[in-house]
């Protein structure tokens, strides 16, 4: 198992913690990767782009001239995509882009990224991240003394104290370990562990 140091908000080393081989040691796979965080991101895309075509422009369906004999072109109602107000031909209409990978590929995918973390020297455990009041200076503080900018905090409760200080901190992120993700770890440049939440992943990875 490899072992990293515990760390408190000072920067100082107070101890250490073994992490699980078959999470945190993993060669990871650009491939497997790429897959999951572009499936997350399909997952976001809104897909609400529509427009108007012929049968949803308001309009009156009457022929606007005979057939034949005015040397005109040969029109129907007032809503051809041609004339000016018409309905779109070609355009888009609302649709999902979500789909779906298996299971164990997107467990494979999170134990990947979180090795990486660990390969690359980007991984810092905690053993808390407790501030007295909320204050997003004392937050930066706390990341000044890391030499950090750019870091995803993953906590195992709800820390409403934290949250709140770090809300407006650009580059940063705190979530629960329900809802770590290979997107956002790959996102963030170091990723931070407060240590009861190791034993959380270790848990929901593990299963």
């Amino acid at each position: 198992m490899a072992t990293v140091d515990v760390k408190n908000i000072k920067s100082e080393t107070v101890s250490q913690i073994e992490l699980a081989d078959v999470i945190f040691s993993i060669t990871p796979d650009a491939g497997v990767l790429h897959e999951m965080v572009r499936m997350q991101l399909a997952c976001k895309r809104a897909g609400t782009a529509s427009v108007k075509h012929r049968s949803d422009v308001k309009g009156s369906g009457k022929k606007l001239f005979r057939q034949k004999g005015t040397g005109r072109a040969r029109r129907g109602d007032i809503k051809d995509p041609l004339l000016r107000g018409g309905g779109s031909i070609f355009g888009p209409d609302p649709k999902s882009y979500s789909y779906k990978m298996p299971k164990k590929k997107k467990r494979l995918a999170l134990k990947m990224a979180l090795s990486a973390k660990l390969q690359e020297n980007e991984l810092i455990v905690l053993n808390e991240f407790e501030l007295d009041q909320i204050k997003t200076k004392k937050f930066v503080d706390v990341l000044n003394a890391f030499n950090i900018k750019n870091a995803l905090i993953v906590t195992d409760k709800t820390n409403e104290t934290l949250e709140l200080s770090s809300r407006n901190v650009p580059d940063v992120k705190v979530m629960r370990f329900e809802g770590l993700n290979v997107y956002d770890i790959l996102k963030h440049r170091c990723l931070i562990l407060l240590e009861p939440s190791v034993k959380a992943i270790e848990g929901r990875l593990l299963v």
